[in-house]
C-alpha cells in the first residue's frame, strides 16, 4: 500500500510504503506517482500512530443509549452500586452496547484497547464475556487487551476470588486491583491475591489507585515492594494514582525514580486533580504513560465519547499547557505511550520532544487526521480521518469499514 502525501509528524509532504503491516519506506512526496488499487490519498493530512487507549470500561458504557441523569453517590462503593442496580435496566443486550462503543472508538482512531472487564458476584463473568465477544468481533479491526476487574473489590463478597480466577482460564490478559486499603481495607492480603493470580496465570497487573495522599504512597510502596521481590519489572501499571505528588516534593520525586526503575506503568484518564505527579518529570524520567477514556457516558459518569483526540485535549488542557512540544508529547501520550503499556515491543516515549510510532519499521497502526500542526489537530479535533490496523484501513469518515 501507498499512503500519497502525508505528513509524518506533521513535518514534510511525504509518501509512506506499507509492507506485511509495517512502514516499510518513507520518500518526499512526488506528485507525478498515481494512486494505485488500495492506495490511500493523504491529501496533505497530518500522519500520526493511531490511538491507544489503555484505561476504558467497555463493560459499563451507555454510548449509543439515550441520555440519562446521573444518579451516583460520591465514592467508588456508591458509584458501583449506582451501576449495579441500573446496568440491567436496558433494552438493548449489554454485548452490543460494548460491541458498538468499541466500534465507534475504531471509527475515530483507536486501534489499541486495554479494557477493564468488571467481574463480581453480581455480575459474575456475564460482563466480561460481552468484552470478550466484542474482541472477537473486531479481531481484524483493533488488538484489544482485557483486564479481569474486581471493581467491588476482592474481599468484601466471598466468591469474588473464584470468579476472577475463572475468567483467567478464561483468557484475561491483565489482573486488575483497586485500592487495597480504602476498598478492601487489607491491603496485604488484596495484594497477595492480585500477584499470586498474576503469577499463576503469567499476565501483567493493573492496580486501579483512587487513595488519597499518603493513604496512596503507602499502598505504592507496597506494590513496589512486591515487584522487587517477584522479580515483575515492567508487568504493572498504576491507574489513576492522581493523588502520589500530593504529600512532599521528595516523596514524589522517589516514586518518579522507582517507577523508572522498575518499569512501572502509568495510565491517566486526564482528570482535573491537583496531586498528580508531573507528567513532564515522569516522561523526562522514562515512563511508560499512557492514556484512557475511562467509563463512556455511564453509570459513573456522563463524560466520555469514544474520541481520544478529545481526551488527548483534555490531558493537555488539565495539564495547563501551552507550549507545543507539552501539547504533542501529550499526542505522543495517547498514541505510543498506550502502545509502549500494551506491548514492549512497541517503542515507548524516552523524552517530551519524542514522536515514536511513524517512522520505516513501525507497525503500521496509523491515523490520517486533517490539521495544520499536530498542536491543531488536538485543539481542533477534525472529522477527517482514515484508521490502519496492521497496514489495513479500517475506518475513514469516522466509519468502520467492513471486511
Amino acid at each position: 500500500m501507498l499512503i500519497r502525501d502525508v505528513r509524518p509528524w506533521g513535518g514534510p509532504a511525504s509518501d509512506v510504503v506499507i509492507e506485511e503491516g509495517r512502514i516499510a519506506a518513507i520518500h518526499p512526496h512526488d506528485e507525478s506517482v498515481p494512486l494505485g488499487a488500495g492506495d490511500v490519498d493523504g491529501r496533505g493530512r497530518l500522519l500520526l500512530p493511531s490511538f491507544s487507549d489503555v484505561h476504558v470500561h467497555l463493560d459499563s458504557s451507555r454510548i449509543g443509549l439515550p441520555f440519562r441523569e446521573h444518579t451516583g453517590s460520591p465514592g467508588v462503593w456508591g458509584m458501583m452500586m449506582n451501576d449495579r442496580r441500573n446496568w440491567r435496566s436496558t433494552d438493548v443486550p449489554h454485548a452490543d452496547i460494548v460491541a458498538g462503543t468499541l466500534e465507534r472508538m475504531i471509527a475515530r482512531g483507536t486501534t489499541r484497547v486495554r479494557s477493564y472487564a468488571q467481574v463480581d458476584v453480581d455480575c459474575k463473568l456475564e460482563k466480561f464475556d460481552s468484552v470478550m465477544a466484542a474482541k472477537e468481533k473486531f479481531a481484524g479491526q483493533a488488538e484489544v487487551q482485557i483486564m479481569t476487574f474486581p471493581q467491588a473489590g476482592i474481599l468484601l463478597e466471598e466468591g469474588t476470588v473464584d470468579y476472577l480466577e475463572e475468567s483467567l482460564k478464561q483468557g484475561a490478559d491483565v489482573m486488575g486491583g483497586i485500592d487495597p486499603s480504602q476498598l478492601d481495607r487489607d491491603p496485604v492480603k488484596h495484594l497477595d491475591i492480585v500477584f499470586g493470580l498474576a503469577e499463576k496465570y503469567q499476565v501483567e497487573i493493573d492496580i486501579h489507585l483512587h487513595e488519597p495522599g499518603h493513604l496512596g504512597v503507602f499502598s505504592t510502596e507496597l506494590v513496589l515492594e512486591r515487584v522487587r521481590a517477584l522479580g515483575m519489572q515492567g508487568k504493572v501499571t498504576m491507574s489513576h494514582a492522581y493523588e502520589l505528588g500530593g504529600v512532599n516534593e521528595a516523596t514524589s520525586r522517589r516514586l518518579i525514580d522507582e517507577f523508572a526503575e522498575l518499569d512501572i506503568a502509568m495510565a491517566s484518564v486526564a482528570p482535573a486533580a491537583r496531586n498528580q505527579l508531573s507528567l513532564v518529570d515522569l516522561v523526562s524520567s522514562g515512563v511508560r504513560f499512557g492514556l484512557g477514556e475511562d467509563g463512556q457516558r455511564d453509570y459513573w459518569s456522563p463524560y466520555g465519547n469514544c474520541d481520544l483526540l478529545d481526551r488527548t485535549w483534555q490531558l493537555a488542557f488539565t495539564n495547563n499547557f501551552r507550549r507545543d512540544e507539552h501539547i504533542e508529547m501529550c499526542l505522543a501520550i495517547a498514541t505510543m505511550g498506550g502502545a509502549s503499556i500494551m506491548s514492549h515491543s512497541s517503542p515507548r516515549l524516552t523524552g517530551v520532544q519524542n514522536r515514536p510510532g511513524t517512522a520505516v519499521g513501525d507497525r503500521a497502526d496509523l491515523l490520517l487526521v486533517d490539521g495544520e500542526t499536530p498542536t491543531s489537530a488536538v485543539m481542533d479535533r477534525g472529522t477527517d480521518r482514515t484508521v490502519l490496523h496492521d497496514g489495513r484501513v479500517v475506518a475513514d469518515g469516522l466509519r468502520v469499514l467492513a471486511h
